[in-house]
């Protein structure tokens, strides 16, 4: 005799939608909201930690849910400082796989981890590569192209001819953080469209970072010119000893002038340069 299956162990536990409101912590991403809801075509450009990608993504799964478009479209170029598609296992949704993480993570915490792996199999989620987009018409969607830095002119221009009706299409990208060789097709797209009334252009900094402290300080290091430590290297090399802070701040500097070394001094003032400059 067989056993009856339990039908409630069969169910697919879709999980709880999470139905917070979406709100900026800062007044870029409340412009960059706001964005999103009035405007067809959104750039939005800044530094890595600022919520481009989180609020685009949730604000899609949110417009999903109450039924406002039919389908959301994840994109982004496949471009890494590594292995390309090519090399990576699997079929093509396999090898685009990696590069969704971002998006899922939102999904899952927006939806539900079971509504939305439910909805990327029905089609109401779609995440396609940026090369396999030509042809497709946006309609009665949200599309959400991430990384855009790392794409070319000619694929951003092949990108935006795909927008038709009733579609909210938002691109973002950080151009300090560009992969490729060649100019970026998102500056060249923001020099050349970003005035249009569709279009609504949002640039986050690092005042907008809200992923941690560190990250910001990370930016600002980074955004900083780099210190020039050779004098100092020099210095030691020829003289066996470093250049005390103290004797840094003197004025005039007696210890150098009074060794009438040339070199010397020319190494002690390009030191106490670098001092005097922070």
């Amino acid at each position: 005799m067989t056993r009856r299956k339990n039908t409630s162990e069969s169910v697919e536990d879709l999980g709880s939608p999470n139905s917070t409101h979406i709100e900026g912590k800062t007044e870029t991403q409340k412009r960059y909201i706001g964005a999103i809801k009035s405007f067809k075509l959104i750039f939005a450009t800044g530094s890595a930690g600022t919520g481009k990608t989180w609020l685009a993504t949730a604000m899609a799964a949110q417009a999903l849910m109450n039924g406002r478009t039919d389908k959301v479209i994840l994109t982004r170029p496949a471009v890494e400082a590594g292995e390309s598609l090519g090399f990576l296992p699997g079929e093509i949704n396999d090898k685009f796989e990696p590069y969704l993480q971002p998006f899922k993570q939102v999904l899952y915490d927006r939806l539900g981890k079971g509504r939305a792996e439910c909805m990327m199999k029905s089609g109401k989620i779609q995440a396609i590569p940026l090369a396999y987009l030509r042809g497709i018409t946006f309609q009665n969607c949200y599309v959400i192209l991430d990384e855009a830095q790392n794409t070319t002119p000619t694929e951003m221009k092949m990108f935006l001819t795909r927008i038709g009706e009733n579609c909210t299409v938002i691109v973002n990208g950080d151009t300090t953080q560009k992969d490729i060789r060649g100019e970026s097709g998102l500056i060249d797209a923001i020099e050349r469209i970003g005035f249009l009334p569709s279009v609504k252009v949002i640039n986050f900094t690092k005042a907008d970072i809200v992923r941690s402290g560190l990250v910001q300080e990370i930016v600002e290091a980074y955004e900083r010119p780099k210190e020039d430590k050779r004098p100092s290297k020099e210095y030691k090399r020829f003289y066996g000893k470093e250049i005390r802070s103290s004797e840094l701040m003197l004025e005039p500097t007696p210890y150098v002038e009074e060794r009438e070394d040339p070199l010397g001094q020319f190494l002690f003032k390009k030191i106490r340069e670098v001092v005097i400059k922070k």
